[in-house]
C-alpha cells in the first residue's frame, strides 16, 4: 500500500513539475462547468401575452477544450472549442386559472474562444479575446396548466435565430497550487444580434458568465 501511494504521489509531482510550462511549449486543458445566461433587450415572452414578465437567468452547462502557447513566461495566447448552454428565462405567470410555468428560449452554440492570457504572478491570469459561436439549437419552453390542460410546449425557432455569435471573452484563471487544475470564470460580452427581424428586438444580444474547472496537460 504505501508503495502504491508512493508511486501516485510521484506521479502527481511529475505531472506538476510537467505544469511549469515554460515559453515555447504548448499544452490542453479539457474542462466542464457551468453557465449562467441572459439575453439584453429581451423585453416580453413571444407567445402572445400581453404582460412585460421578470426576467430571470438561464442555466446550462458547458464542456470542451483549450489549447495554449506559450509564448513568454508572463504572456500566452489560447484557442479553444466548447459547447455552451445558454439562453434567456422569465418568471412563471398566473391569469385566473391558467398557470405559465417556466418560459424561456434554450440556445445551444459551438463556440470558439481565442484568448491572450496575461499572467500577473504564478498560477493566476488575465484573460480577453473574441469568440466565434455557431447555433446548433434554439427553441422556445414552457408548461401551461388549466382545469383542463397540461402542455409541455417544446418548439424549435433556429430559422428565426442568426446562425453566428461574436463574443468579447474576458475573464481571470487562477492554477491550483502543486497540481494542474484550472478554475476558470469568464464574462462574454455579445456583439451578435441573435434574432432575425421576425422575431425578438434587432438589439437582443447573448450576456453569458461561465465558471469552468480544467486539468492542463503538457503537449
Amino acid at each position: 500500500m504505501k508503495k502504491l501511494m508512493m508511486i501516485a504521489a510521484m506521479m502527481v509531482a511529475a505531472v506538476s513539475a510537467n505544469a511549469q510550462f515554460e515559453p515555447g511549449t504548448w499544452s490542453i486543458q479539457p474542462k466542464i462547468g457551468g453557465t449562467l445566461s441572459k439575453v439584453s433587450n429581451m423585453p416580453k415572452l413571444p407567445i402572445g401575452y400581453n404582460v412585460d414578465l421578470d426576467k430571470s437567468v438561464y442555466t446550462g452547462a458547458l464542456i470542451g477544450a483549450e489549447f495554449e502557447y506559450q509564448i513568454a513566461k508572463p504572456f500566452s495566447l489560447a484557442a479553444g472549442l466548447n459547447y455552451s448552454m445558454q439562453g434567456c428565462k422569465w418568471s412563471d405567470y398566473k391569469e385566473g386559472k391558467a398557470e405559465l410555468k417556466e418560459p424561456r428560449i434554450a440556445l445551444g452554440y459551438i463556440n470558439l474562444p481565442i484568448v491572450a492570457n496575461v499572467y500577473l504572478f504564478k498560477g493566476f491570469a488575465i484573460k480577453a479575446g473574441v469568440q466565434f459561436g455557431f447555433l446548433t439549437s434554439a427553441n422556445l419552453k414552457y408548461e401551461l396548466k388549466d382545469e383542463n390542460t397540461n402542455v409541455n410546449f417544446d418548439k424549435s425557432i433556429k430559422d428565426n435565430c442568426n446562425k453566428v455569435d461574436i463574443a468579447i471573452p474576458m475573464g481571470i484563471s487562477y492554477q491550483v497550487p502543486t497540481i494542474p487544475i484550472y478554475i476558470d470564470g469568464r464574462y462574454n460580452l455579445g456583439l451578435s444580434k441573435i434574432f432575425k427581424d421576425d422575431m425578438g428586438d434587432k438589439t437582443s444580444k447573448n450576456q453569458v458568465v461561465q465558471v469552468t474547472v480544467g486539468y492542463k496537460f503538457a503537449l
